[in-house]
């Protein structure tokens, strides 16, 4: 993938004026709702979803987005999905989940039987060439009627932790003091954490070295990640990845130059006009994420799954941590997406997706540029203006290669609430 797609996406419209009036005006109402894997749910019985896409083998995919899967779900838009997510850490390395957990002091009733049941197909994804990179994605979900040129509004309406449990690592050249970060020049030291696991080290983890299993319980009343004696830190569930099917034949690797998978399947690990794997942290409860639809139906992939990060996620991982969450999926016919954003109550959140931080951040303010003019009317240089005086621009992600950088409207100075 050169970099000149990602120059020519920056200069069009983050959105089309097609987008505007469903902004203003809210998205349209629920439909009627169609089976798939997932389980159909009376909604009067249970009052906050329609389809529960369960974390089983058929519904798990490693590392990648396949397109044209058979669906988990399809839905009709509006529709209310329950979604099961499992973290990676755990169920794909090569000791059994219930001894990697028990290295740790967890006894086997900290392990989820979908761990076990991923981790039970892992040769055999891996003899069929069915292992594309690192993470476990939940789907795909179809919507119904969705086609290329659409826009997918996903609002991540609840977000819960389905074990006590996460984990986070550390190495001494993991995350941004890696010898791959773009930043890494010859010489630079790693950290002062020891480069091998000891042999005697049980599951080939190293706790509170390495790898670090954390705790997420309550605490006066608030989720948090209790880190160590007489430290928390406030917990926020999100996925780190939710993305839709690809474009066909078009791939975006760790860099720039990289060939196409020999897989034929986009790998999970960079984020891109897709979503995939952006690690925004406040895609959490309350937020709506727009993607654009590039296949039939979307195709919506969602995992990655974590319990807590800061922006950059420096370590290379934040706390990875099965969830659950509801997403309702609602499409806008004829409104065409050029890269991901979001919004919550407070926010719209534009994104910029590079291999060089820089043109991330100039993506980002370029999108901050074309929506306050799209949006909300304003000139281009009132445009700019405003973004710099008044947008908070974060480095969301900094690890995964293809690096996101995250500008910040607040909608209060104009007024709005979503």
């Amino acid at each position: 993938m050169s970099s000149n797609h990602w120059s020519s996406a920056s200069r069009r419209s983050v959105l089309t004026a097609a987008l505007a009036a469903p902004l203003a005006a809210g998205l349209a109402a629920p439909a009627q709702a169609q089976t798939g894997r997932g389980r159909d749910v009376d909604r009067r019985a249970r009052g906050r979803w329609h389809h529960h896409v369960e974390a089983t083998p058929d519904n798990l995919h490693w590392g990648g987005f396949p397109i044209d899967a058979d669906p988990a779900v399809v839905i009709a838009s509006g529709r209310i999905v329950r979604v099961d997510m499992l973290s990676h850490q755990g169920a794909t390395q090569s000791t059994h989940p219930v001894d990697y957990f028990a290295a740790f002091g967890a006894g086997p009733e900290a392990v989820l039987p979908d761990a076990v049941g991923f981790w039970e197909t892992r040769a055999e994804r891996e003899a069929t060439g069915r292992r594309y990179g690192g993470h476990v994605l939940t789907g795909p979900i179809y919507v119904d009627g969705a086609e290329p040129g659409d826009t997918l509004a996903i609002d991540i309406m609840d977000v819960r932790t389905r074990t006590p449990y996460g984990f986070n690592n550390t190495s001494p050249t993991s995350g941004v003091m890696a010898t791959f970060y773009p930043g890494w020049r010859d010489g630079d030291a790693g950290l002062d954490i020891p480069a091998v696991i000891p042999p005697d080290k049980p599951a080939g983890v190293w706790p509170d070295v390495r790898t670090h299993m954390y705790r997420v319980g309550k605490s006066r009343g608030e989720d948090v990640v209790f880190f160590s004696d007489g430290l928390t830190i406030p917990a926020q569930p999100f996925p780190g990845i939710v993305a839709v099917a690809p474009q066909s034949g078009v791939f975006v690797g760790n860099t720039e130059d990289a060939p196409p998978p020999a897989t034929g399947v986009q790998n999970s690990t960079p984020p891109w006009t897709f979503g995939g794997n952006m690690d925004v942290r406040d895609l959490c409860s309350g937020s709506t994420l727009y993607l654009p639809v590039f296949q039939p139906g979307g195709q919506v992939f969602i995992g990655d799954p974590h319990s807590c990060q800061g922006d950059g996620e420096v370590s290379g991982t934040a706390v990875e941590h099965s969830l659950v969450g509801n997403f309702r999926i609602t499409l806008i016919k004829g409104a065409e997406t050029e890269l991901p954003w979001a919004e919550n109550d407070t926010h719209w959140i534009m994104m910029g997706i590079h291999w060089d931080l820089d043109r991330a951040m100039r993506m980002a303010v370029e999108k901050t540029v074309d929506f306050l003019v799209t949006t909300q009317g304003l000139t281009v240089p009132k445009a700019y203006s405003f973004a710099s005086i008044a947008v908070n621009y974060h480095n969301a992600e900094v690890v995964d290669r293809t690096q996101v950088v995250t500008g910040y409207i607040p909608k209060d100075v104009f007024g709005v609430r979503r």
